[in-house]
């Protein structure tokens, strides 16, 4: 027994320590040192490193020492290179997603359409481009980015589904690092082709942004199937799975067709939502929770509060919501469902709310064929006391439309 008492503390005394050198070598990556001298440093020290031990380092990098997300996300993509090829886990990304229809399966097919696309399409239309910029090479690559940005689906999933799991398993910093690693690759897609469609650009720095989208989109496949999806195979329940799948049709996927439905070994637990037919007595009047619910779901707008801690409590489920939202975000801060750059907008309009400074933030932006206005309201009770935020979101375009009057029915 003290035999097996001391091997523990052996292996655990090990794993301190090569946490501590793995965020020795990150703060060293921080403060500018050369990606070869760490990478040659790492590959001396350690022999292997685990999926846990890079989602651990990155947490505490942000928590412990006080290095921002931003700083993290700049640094992952240089990181990933460093360990890429020591994770022990490495071999089991061939067996992941070997269940047809399991979100994860679904994810690895969409990968292997994603990984062909940037690393022969768009970088041979890219090596094209280097040697003779023409009306030809510039369409090409036009239309490899536009067909690229399908891969907004792949991501959205991941961040709206798979991540808000995670986060209830306490793993916190490596979600926000990816989620913010994404956008900045959606970012230089879009960027990139404004740029190539409106001849507005230098031929070295176009080259420049097309090899950074290559290698970012990459390391991402390689980050999803040898950190992110091993960790997440390793936490969530299978019936949180069933969860993942049911929603991810309303968020649709890239490059492959909707998989078929996922078999799990045995049956779902039975957890759809009953709705208790009691009676709710308001003010103004009284209404079944059945109707209530039916009655904010027939609304022409989208609804979603958040309580007085930030925490995400509820959403309308109208047909035609403008903004997607899922279950696997309910009991999520808020914080937390908004891609990292975009936090301080959030925090800034909260503490804007709690403290009275304002009751209301109206934002109104163009998205496809919409025209959408958001609109936030801090709700109060009788005395002032702040209790939360509604989001209203709602398409105007129609609205902007109308003209004269209208007094007979249609």
């Amino acid at each position: 027994m003290s035999e097996l008492i001391n091997n523990r503390k052996a292996k655990k005394n090990e794993t301190s320590e090569r946490q501590a050198l793995l965020k020795e070598i990150i703060k060293e990556l921080h403060d500018g040192k050369n990606v070869d001298d760490v990478k040659a440093k790492f590959e001396e020290a350690i022999e292997e490193v685990s999926v846990s031990e890079i989602s651990q380092m990155e947490q505490s990098l942000m928590e412990e020492e006080g290095i921002p997300v931003e700083e993290v996300q700049r640094l992952c993509s240089v990181h990933t290179e460093v360990f890429k090829g020591s994770i022990e886990e490495i071999h089991e990304s061939e067996a992941l997603g070997q269940e047809p229809g399991h979100p994860v399966h679904t994810f690895v097919l969409e990968n292997k359409e994603i990984d062909p696309l940037v690393n022969f399409r768009l970088s041979l239309h890219k090596d094209q481009f280097v040697r003779e910029a023409n009306e030809e090479t510039v369409q090409k690559l036009i239309d490899d980015l536009t067909s690229l940005l399908e891969i907004g689906k792949h991501y959205e999933r991941k961040e709206n589904l798979l991540l808000p799991y995670l986060e209830k398993y306490g793993i916190h910093g490596p979600t926000q690092v990816m989620w913010g690693v994404d956008d900045r690759i959606r970012a230089a897609m879009k960027k990139a082709r404004l740029e190539l469609m409106d001849g507005e650009w230098t031929h070295e720095d176009m080259v420049s942004q097309l090899e950074w989208v290559i290698k970012e989109v990459s390391d991402m496949i390689f980050k999803e199937e040898n950190i992110l999806l091993p960790m997440a195979l390793q936490h969530l329940t299978e019936d949180e799975w069933i969860e993942i799948e049911a929603e991810s049709d309303e968020l649709g996927y890239c490059f492959i067709e909707a998989p078929q439905a996922w078999k799990p070994k045995r049956e779902r637990v039975q957890t759809e939502r009953t709705l208790d037919e009691g009676i709710v007595r308001m003010e103004t009047g009284t209404v079944s929770i059945k109707q209530l619910e039916l009655i904010m779901n027939h609304l022409p707008i989208d609804l979603t509060f958040i309580d007085d801690q930030d925490i995400f409590r509820y959403f309308s489920h109208g047909k035609d919501r403008i903004f997607h939202r899922s279950t696997a975000q309910l009991g999520r801060t808020v914080q937390n469902c908004h891609p990292p750059q975009s936090v301080h907008i959030v925090n800034q309009i909260l503490e804007d709310f709690k403290s009275g400074k304002k009751d209301s933030e109206d934002f109104w932006i163009p998205l496809k064929d919409k025209y959408v206005l958001i609109r936030y309201f801090a709700v109060r009770d009788e005395e002032g006391t702040y209790l939360g935020t509604l989001e209203f979101t709602q398409n105007i375009a129609p609205i902007q439309e109308i003209e004269g009057e209208k007094r007979l029915m249609s």
